[in-house]
C-alpha cells in the first residue's frame, strides 16, 4: 500500500499500475523504459500543467469538437494509465477509440479491448488493414476508424506513425512530455504534459470552451513556439531550481 502522504505518490501509483498491466499482458515490458523517460522530462515540468500546456490543451479540445471524425488512438500504457480518463474524453467529444499497437498480438488487443470496456470504454473492433504507409504493424488501422479520421489523438505516440499520419492529410494531436521528440516536432500540435493529467484537462475543455473561442484557438495554433514555451519552462524550472 503506498500512502497518500508520499511525495512521489501519483508517480508510485503510476508505476505500480503499469507494472501489474506489464504482468497481465496489456503493457509491453518495452513500455516501461519508455514510460521512465518521460517521467525524467516530467521532473523538469515540475510535475504540473504549464502554461503553454494549458493553451494547447484548450487547442486540442477545440480541433476534436470541429473534427469530422475524431478518433483516440490508444496504446497498452495509454489504457493502462487512463481507461477511466478515455471513457470521459470520449463521452463529450464523441470520438471513436481505437486499439493501435508497435507490439501487435490478437491477445493483446483482446486484452485491452477488455480492459477499456471495462471502464466504459466504447471501442471500435473489426478487421484491420494496413492503412498507414508503415511496415510495422502500427500500420494496421480500422478502415472506419484512424483510417477515416481527419483528427488523431495519440497519447504516447511513436515519431514514424506521427509522420505517416500527416502525410495522409490528418490533423495529429499528441500528448508527449518531450518536446524534442520527432512526435513532438511532427504532430499538429503538441501537449507537452502528463497523460493523466492532460486528459481530464481536455475532457473539461470541451465543456468549457465558449461560442467562436474554439475557431480562434485552431487559427492561432503555432505548435513550433508552444514547443519552444516548454522547452523555456522547462530551463527557467532548472534555472530556478539550482539558485
Amino acid at each position: 500500500m503506498i500512502p497518500k502522504d508520499h511525495p512521489r505518490y501519483r508517480s508510485l501509483v503510476a508505476r505500480e499500475r503499469l507494472a501489474r498491466c506489464a504482468r497481465e499482458g496489456i503493457v509491453a515490458l518495452e513500455g516501461l523504459a519508455a514510460h521512465g523517460r518521460g517521467e525524467a522530462f516530467d521532473y523538469l515540468i515540475g510535475e504540473r500543467t504549464t502554461r503553454s500546456a494549458e493553451i494547447a490543451i484548450q487547442t486540442a479540445a477545440a480541433m476534436l469538437l470541429s473534427a469530422r471524425h475524431p478518433v483516440i488512438s490508444v496504446n497498452g500504457n495509454t489504457a493502462a494509465l487512463a481507461a477511466g480518463e478515455i471513457a470521459a474524453l470520449q463521452q463529450v467529444s464523441g470520438a471513436d477509440v481505437e486499439v493501435n499497437l508497435f507490439h501487435r498480438t490478437d491477445e493483446r488487443i483482446r486484452l485491452i479491448t477488455r480492459h477499456l470496456e471495462g471502464h466504459g470504454v466504447r471501442v471500435l473492433s473489426g478487421t484491420p488493414e494496413r492503412l498507414v504507409p508503415l511496415a510495422h504493424d502500427r500500420g494496421l488501422c480500422l478502415r472506419e476508424g484512424i483510417g477515416d479520421a481527419d483528427a488523431v489523438l495519440v497519447p504516447l505516440e511513436d515519431g514514424d506513425r506521427c509522420e505517416a499520419l500527416r502525410a495522409m492529410g490528418k490533423a495529429v494531436i499528441t500528448i508527449d512530455l518531450n518536446p524534442l521528440s520527432r512526435t513532438a516536432r511532427t504532430a499538429t500540435l503538441t501537449i507537452v504534459d502528463e497523460l493523466t493529467r492532460a486528459l481530464p484537462a481536455i475532457t473539461a475543455a470541451c465543456t468549457t470552451l465558449k461560442p467562436g473561442e474554439g475557431d480562434r484557438l485552431i487559427t492561432l495554433l503555432d505548435n513550433a513556439y508552444l514547443l519552444r514555451a516548454a522547452i523555456d519552462e522547462m530551463r527557467e524550472r532548472l534555472t530556478h531550481a539550482l539558485e
